[in-house]
């Protein structure tokens, strides 16, 4: 099994509605995106020979899926007062209303799945909260 691993990070604000401790409060983190990608074979002709995929488009279509992250502040769907949020989004502030709670294991299997539904084969997405701290998401029996 061959398998590639490339990385993006980004800086966003979210917060865990529900929480009790600090992390019910805005703040930010510098988050770090790891795909694994994975083949059986190789490529055996033309430009992509000898590669599994061209490292320049894996990056490329990581780095797009992961900047729609960037200095934002992402909230889980429902979790602010409408006027709350409407008052935000007017200023002109970055709100991302995600669909699930904004923890680095809710990140790691959206990545997971946004980079397999652009074709690639992906073995693990990893999402780093802090240069210490991550979550790794794959899916069961795929190896």
């Amino acid at each position: 099994m061959y398998i590639l691993k490339t990385e993006h990070s980004f800086d966003s604000a979210h917060f865990l509605a529900g929480y009790e401790g600090k992390c019910a409060n805005i703040h930010g983190h510098r988050w770090r995106v790891e795909i694994e990608v994975q083949a059986e074979e190789l490529i055996n002709s033309g430009q992509l020979d000898g590669m599994v995929v061209d490292f320049g488009d894996l990056k490329k279509d990581l780095k797009a899926v992961v900047d729609r992250f960037d200095h934002a502040l992402i909230i889980e769907q429902g979790t602010m007062r409408e006027l709350t949020l409407q008052c935000i989004k007017e200023d002109g502030f970055n709100v991302i209303e995600f669909p699930a709670r904004p923890t680095a294991e809710n990140f790691a299997a959206h990545f997971y799945r946004t980079m397999k539904n652009l074709g690639y084969d992906v073995r693990r997405a990893t999402v780093y909260e802090t240069p210490t701290n991550s979550a790794a998401y794959e899916e069961s029996g795929v190896r």
